[in-house]
């Protein structure tokens, strides 16, 4: 059943794709003269780079690819991004009081791929701000389940909460770094691994470009489309490695979110307490609130469910 419904969301997102983008093709070969104009959007800055990927055990498989970012200012859009976060309800879960930024691959005719958007939350120091806390929102393919939590920029290491690759386990940790959006940023993301150790390390470098005279819809066409091509082309290259399939957790471990949040909570606790076991345990058998530990900020996990036929 699940094969079959993915071989039909792809038929019906080709399709629906094909249609907008010829759509998309005729609104720029015959404008209409009463269509009013559109500056760009003083809110929305453009970002292009690379992501890359590199897989060194159990096999090496790399691979990079260009991609496209919009960093979108949410207390001054004019247009909220759909299925995200708004800028209240991202300085909540931060608990940092100036503007909150999210960078993510917006919708391009008809279909959104987003394994990684981000949103960069910034405290008021003064006349001046300062970037003091990011929010992860990670979507996993083909299911859409999603994940979110907050981090530090500057370094952080987080249990891994999401299954986000059929040829990865849930064991590892999430090494993440990023730096405040100027005319470049970066995002590298490490995997730590009990058995495997520092195995898997993704990155994405991009510079700003200008906004001017560039439509955001021909920016950014069939960019999520590309990003998907690329996903479900590099897991068949990995399972022609006879890299071992791993089924999704919750088939034989259904707590597997609550296991996460306790392997955090110890994580977390152990690094501020530099290795004092006693109280780690301590720490973790308190029945203290979801993701939080007495050393640290709230973690804040939150999970959205897939929707049938995955669930």
């Amino acid at each position: 059943m699940e094969a079959f419904y993915l071989l039909c969301s792809i038929i019906t997102t080709s399709l629906t794709s094909l249609t907008l983008s010829l759509l998309l093709l005729l609104r720029r070969l015959f404008p209409s003269t009463a269509a009013p104009h559109h500056p760009a959007d003083p809110s929305v800055s453009l970002y292009q780079g690379t992501v890359w990927h590199e897989r060194r055990r159990p096999v090496h498989h790399s691979f990079k690819y260009s991609v496209r970012y919009a960093l979108v200012d949410l207390d001054h859009s004019s247009h909220a991004p759909h299925d995200h976060l708004s800028a209240n309800d991202a300085r909540l879960r931060a608990r940092t009081s100036g503007p909150v930024f999210l960078l993510t691959i917006p919708p391009s005719v008809g279909y959104e791929q987003n394994p990684l958007s981000l949103y960069y939350c910034y405290d008021l120091e003064g006349s001046t701000h300062s970037l003091k806390r990011c929010i992860a929102e990670v979507t996993n393919t083909p299911w859409g389940e999603r994940v979110l939590f907050s981090f530090d920029p500057n370094s952080d290491l987080v249990a891994k909460p999401l299954h986000v690759s059929p040829f990865m386990d849930m064991l590892g940790n999430w090494s993440i770094r990023t730096n405040a959006p100027g005319d470049n940023l970066f995002v590298a993301i490490s995997v730590q691994h009990p058995k495997l150790g520092d195995y898997f390390t993704a990155s994405l470098t991009a510079r700003r470009v200008s906004s001017l005279g560039n439509d955001h819809a021909l920016y950014f066409w069939l960019m999520p489309h590309k990003v998907a091509v690329w996903i479900y082309w590099h897991a068949l290259k990995l399972w022609w490695k006879n890299v071992a399939f791993i089924q999704h957790p919750r088939y034989h471990s259904a707590a597997y979110k609550e296991e996460a949040v306790v392997r955090d909570r110890g994580l977390r606790c152990c690094q501020a307490l530099a290795g004092d076991a006693q109280n780690c345990l301590q720490v973790e058998g308190s029945g203290s609130d979801v993701g939080s530990t007495k050393s640290g900020r709230d973690r804040a996990f939150t999970w959205r469910d897939a929707k049938w036929p995955w669930n």
